[in-house]
Order: C-alpha cells, then structure tokens, then sequence
C-alpha cells in the first residue's frame, strides 16, 4: 500500500468506526500518515455518539449534534475525503442483515483498497458497538465481494467489491506496527477537536501519546500505532 511506503500507488482507504472521535483515537496518526503519502481516506460513522457524556444538562439530540461538528472537523483537520453518518442510537447497535447491507452498499460505492474497524475479537472488547460494527464490517466485505450477496444494490449499479486488505485497530496480537512519529502531533490536535469526549478525560494527552510510545517499544518505534493486518 501506498500508505506503507513500498509502493508509488495510491489507495482508497474506507475507516468504519462506531463512534466520532474512534478513528482518531484508534488510528489518527495512521490517517494522517496515509493522506501525507497520497491516499484517499473516508469515514463511516456507525452511531451519532449520543449517550458519550457526563453532562446531564446535554440532551442526547444536542449532544449528537454536538459530536458529529465535532468528527467534521476533526476529518477535515486530517484531509479525509469525506464522512458518512449513519446516525444509528449509541449503545444499540446490533449484528444484523440490515446494518450488514448499510456498510455492504457504502464498500460497493467506495470500493476500497483497504478498510478499517474495529477489532471485535479483541479481548474484554466491552462496547457492544464496537463489537458490532467490527463483526458487521467483516460480514459485509464478504456480502459485497459477490454479485449474488444484495442483488438489489447490484440492480442499480452498485456492483460487486472486493477489498485487498482490512486492519483491525488495538487487537491483542498485532503484526502491523505504523511509525506516527511524524503525525502523532496531527493526531493530537485532531483528537482535540472532540472536546466533549477530551473533558471527561483531562489527561487524554498524556495517555494517548505514552499508548504509542508503548506500542512503539514493540517495533524499536519512537511512537506508534498498532493493526491486526487480514489480507483479503
């Protein structure tokens, strides 16, 4: 891939998240490093986040409001191409056909080299989102390889897809390491776009830059971001 500095070519990148401020958590350096180089990045942001608060004077509607003006600019601050909202309820995501064919039609409209989610088989992965839409995104990029999986979509011209790659985020044994050392500022300052998530954790800095140097220290990295690579 592009992104990985051992090829002149560039890649479509499709980053399917349960939440805004995910991708930048799970993956910003990684992002900003992948459009430095050239590639195309898209979101999909699986839930409106709105339950993410301990402000009980924020009602969920504004509160959702709130975080998808954040996730705008927080992508735009990184260069992604674009944001897909898919305004599901926060908590509430479930495993099923429907949601499987929402992210089936968005992979056969993009089609992307690469995706990336979350990885539901981490373990004590405890947000049901997150497992959610790390499950769906995987059986969606099987629906949306062949013609026969969702006919409909292939009906009006959203045919077949197949990606080359996805990378699951945080998994528990990674084999892709992405040096950030030169975007983990990038990553900061568009983590700090959420400001309704980064006050309820006032030391967000100090614990997502010691994450990548820890993550770093397994690859003789400065400062890096981890990836369960599945070639497709």
């Amino acid at each position: 891939m592009g992104g990985e500095g051992n090829s002149m070519e560039t890649d479509r990148i499709m980053v399917i998240m349960a939440h805004p401020d995910d991708a930048e958590m799970g993956c910003g350096g990684t992002i900003a490093k992948w459009i430095k180089e050239g590639n195309e990045v898209r979101y999909v942001v699986c839930t409106n986040g709105d339950k993410g608060t301990k402000n009980r004077e924020l009602s969920p509607h504004r509160l959702a409001e709130i975080r998808e003006d954040e996730q705008l600019r927080a992508a735009q601050m990184l260069g992604v191409k674009s944001v897909t909202f898919l305004r599901h309820s926060d908590g509430e995501l479930e495993v099923n056909l429907a949601f499987r064919g929402e992210l089936a039609l968005l992979i056969r409209q993009y089609k992307p080299h690469v995706i990336v989610t979350h990885d539901p088989w981490r373990p004590y992965l405890l947000h049901p989102d997150h497992r959610a839409v790390g499950f769906t995104t995987s059986d969606a990029v099987v629906a949306s390889r062949d013609h026969l999986f969702l006919p409909a979509q292939t009906y009006v011209g959203f045919d077949a897809h197949s990606p080359r790659e996805i990378h699951f985020t945080f998994p528990e044994n990674p084999d892709l390491f992405v040096d950030i050392a030169e975007t983990l500022d990038k990553k900061l300052e568009a983590i700090e776009q959420h400001k309704s998530q980064i006050e309820i954790h006032p030391d967000w800095k100090e614990r997502m830059t010691g994450m990548a140097i820890e993550f770093g220290k397994k690859a003789n990295l400065q400062y890096a971001e981890i990836f369960k690579r599945v070639v497709l």
